[in-house]
């Protein structure tokens, strides 16, 4: 019998661990999908977002903004709703992650310098072929990726679901 609560936490992993992770599935010819967020309020244009990156690989890693970081972007003054340990529960809980790391920076550039995923993901408010540092629709650590033979995408988000809306109601 499959113990789901110690299958959820186990999706949790350091840095570290989810580098050990990744070298083994890569040298084993998986194909790893990276994407992050504060995913604060999960809903459906997350599970649809989440289960579509997935689907581009073997491997579905997500690193959440901790607490800390989720407020540096100054969403809102209530944000984060729910705290990284939550979050982190949350997103680990659903059958296409494989695993879920925190990132206290501003950006999660560390994270895929680190990692180096096959595939860095994206929602469609990012633009996969920006190249402008500078600009809102450039994809952080999307020069990484290429460079080191990966490939950008994004997903389209679902129409009438997101945290903003959901918090408006």
């Amino acid at each position: 019998m499959i113990n789901h609560w110690e299958l959820t936490k186990s999706k949790i992993l350091s840095l570290e661990d989810a580098l050990a992770l990744t070298k083994t599935l890569k040298n084993q010819g998986k194909k790893i999908v990276f994407t992050n967020g504060c995913f604060d309020v999960l809903h459906l244009g997350h599970v649809s977002y989440l289960a579509k990156a997935a689907s581009l690989g073997d491997c579905l890693v997500v690193a959440l903004n901790t607490d800390a970081s989720v407020r540096a972007l100054n969403k809102a003054p209530n944000r984060p709703i729910h705290d990284e340990d939550a979050r982190r529960l949350v997103i680990a809980s659903l059958s296409c992650v494989d695993g879920v790391i925190l990132f206290d920076e501003n950006t999660p550039l560390n994270a895929i310098e680190t990692l180096l995923p096959d595939v860095l993901v994206k929602g469609a408010d990012y633009d996969a072929k920006e190249v402008d540092k500078n600009s809102s629709r450039y994809i952080v650590g999307s020069d990484v990726v290429i460079k080191n033979g990966g490939e950008i995408a994004t997903i389209e988000f679902v129409e009438g679901h997101s945290t903003t809306n959901i918090l408006r109601k």
